[in-house]
Order: structure tokens, then C-alpha cells, then sequence
């Protein structure tokens, strides 16, 4: 499988995710279990965007170095194009994570702590998915038509689908865990399990990150292949996709009190969706410039927030 990943690209990127986390869990220990304000959050979201055009550009210049600055270019927008994809992708995961969580009725002083611990969980398991799909790209190049077609597929089911509540009584994977995991009906602070050995219970929290960690993978399976219509690099598969997961829980406080006001962004992220699935299966006819992909997702997430913002859902009347 060919990527510009050299050891020193990959020591990078690790040390910097490492540090980011390291950083994360030390100031949010610090400053204990609250409730995240809009203005914190924002900041946060500042802080983990600026991250990830930090890195962006060091990869441009350092692969510009290696390559020459065309080049160099072409890498630096397939991470742009990555990030931004992954990043619009994730606002979906973030109404589900509402769902949880209300579903639960989590605490907002744990909420933080659920998402934290859900996500680091999330990065290791999308690391491993994006070597499998990568392998397989290397081998049996036919696959990327397969994820052109899924992709196809489920942007116009996203697109059927949108405005409708996901079922959480019905999802098979809750009712596994709640019924295979011992575990108690209330919170016990930040604990996510209370007693040991074969007395041990689990807490709601757990299973609330449980939750998180899995719904973020299934999420996965339609973002990933995105990136991989990009690039099937899995350097700048892996490190795009990183970079836009890490700042879910900063986008996550930042979005909560105003989901309802985005109630096209479903039918935007469909149409992201059904374009790079059309996109990977044209490839062997005609391959779309990155800046052209970049520019119709921009354009796409843009339309539908800006157009949720001017035409406001209409409330159901409390008297039907």
C-alpha cells in the first residue's frame, strides 16, 4: 500500500495526538465535572480547528520539500478536502450523541467525561477500519467502485430518512448491551461501574460510552470510504479523519442548543454523500479535481445551513 507516511510523519502526527489528549484530559480534569458552556466550547473549537490547519500546513511544506511544491499542494488539499468532509460527516453523529443522551437523561456534569472517553475509544477503531479498507484498496482496486456505490446508496437513504427520530428502543445494539451487561438503573457520579469480581454492575455512563463508541464507528463506515474517494493514502486518510474526530466533543457543546435550528443539514450531508459516491464510480471515466470536490461539499453544507437559517422549522401545533 503506497503513502508518503515516512516513520518521522507518523512519530509527528502521533506525538501531536498524544499531546492534544493528554492536554484535553488534563484541563478537563482540572477544572472537574460541570456543565460546558456555548462560550467554552467555542473556544475549543477554535483550538482543535487551528490544530488541524497547523498540521495541515506543516504537511504541505514538508511533503513540498520531499515532492516539490505542486505536489506538495495536492497533498495539503486532499488533507483540507478530508478534514472538511469528515468534519460535516460528524455533525450527524452529533444529533445522534443528543439522542443518547437524552435518551439516558446524562447528567450535564458527565456528558463531557461520556464523550471524552467514547471518542479516544472511536480513533482506535477507525484507525483500524482505515488500514483494512487500504489493504484492501491495495489489492483489489475494484473495491473503491463498491464503496462508490454504497455511498450512492446511502445518501439517498440519509436523504429518505432525514427529519425522521431514530428508533433507540429498536436498535439491536442497546438492547444486546442492556440485556448481556449487568448494570444499574442510576448515576453514581463519574463512575462507570460499582463493585468488583463477578458482583460488579455497570453504570449508565458505560453504557453510554459504549454507545458512543459504536454509533461513531457505524458512522464511520459511510465517512470513511468518503476519504478514500479523496485519497487512498492512509496517511492522509487516517490524519484528516483524526483531526475532525478530535474535535467532536468541542462541537458537540457547541451545537447542542441549536440542532433544531439546522433541520436541512441531513438533507446536505445526503447529497455530500451521493456525490463522492458518484464521484468514486466515475473514477475510471473521469477523475474530479480535489479543488472542485472541496469546493461542491463547501457549497453543499453551506446551502443547507444557510437556508435552515432562514426558512426555521415549523413547530408541530401543541393542540394535534
Amino acid at each position: 500500500m503506497e503513502t508518503i507516511g515516512t516513520p518521522f510523519l507518523w512519530l509527528v502526527f502521533g506525538l501531536v495526538v498524544l499531546a492534544a489528549l493528554v492536554a484535553d484530559l488534563v484541563l478537563m480534569r482540572h477544572g472537574g465535572p460541570h456543565k460546558v458552556t456555548f462560550k467554552e466550547a467555542a473556544w475549543w473549537s477554535v483550538g482543535w480547528v487551528a490544530l488541524a490547519l497547523a498540521f495541515n500546513a506543516w504537511l504541505w511544506w514538508q511533503t513540498g520539500q520531499r515532492f516539490g511544491a505542486a505536489e506538495g499542494g495536492r497533498i495539503g488539499m486532499e488533507f483540507l478536502t478530508g478534514y472538511l468532509v469528515e468534519k460535516a460527516l460528524a455533525v450527524d453523529n452529533i444529533f445522534v450523541f443528543l439522542m443518547i443522551f437524552s435518551y439516558f437523561a446524562v447528567p450535564e456534569m458527565q456528558r463531557q467525561r461520556a464523550l471524552v472517553i467514547g471518542i479516544i475509544g472511536a480513533i482506535v477503531l477507525r484507525a483500524i477500519l482505515i488500514f483494512a479498507g487500504a489493504l484492501l484498496l491495495s489489492k483489489f482496486h475494484w473495491v473503491l467502485y463498491l464503496f462508490g456505490a454504497f455511498l450512492l446508496l446511502t445518501g439517498i437513504k440519509m436523504w429518505r430518512a432525514a427529519g425522521e427520530e431514530p428508533d433507540l428502543d429498536r436498535n439491536p445494539v442497546l438492547r444486546w448491551l442492556t440485556a448481556h451487561v449487568p448494570f444499574v438503573r442510576r448515576y453514581v457520579g463519574s463512575a462507570l461501574w460499582i463493585g468488583q469480581g463477578r458482583r460488579r454492575k455497570f453504570t449508565p455512563l458505560f453504557i453510554v460510552i459504549a454507545m458512543i463508541g459504536i454509533t461513531d464507528v457505524i458512522f464511520a463506515v459511510d465517512s470513511i470510504p468518503a476519504i478514500f474517494a479523496i485519497t487512498t493514502d492512509p496517511f492522509i486518510v487516517l490524519t484528516s479523519n483524526v483531526f475532525a474526530v478530535l474535535g467532536l466533543r468541542a462541537m458537540f457543546f457547541l451545537l447542542q442548543g441549536m440542532a433544531d435550528r439546522f433541520h436541512l443539514l441531513p438533507y446536505g450531508l445526503a447529497l455530500v454523500l451521493a456525490f463522492i459516491g458518484a464521484k468514486m464510480l466515475l473514477i475510471g471515466l473521469y477523475k474530479i479535481p480535489i479543488l472542485l470536490s472541496l469546493g461542491v461539499v463547501a457549497v453543499i453544507i453551506g446551502t443547507t445551513i444557510a437556508l435552515s437559517l432562514l426558512r426555521p422549522a415549523t413547530k408541530p401545533d401543541a393542540g394535534h
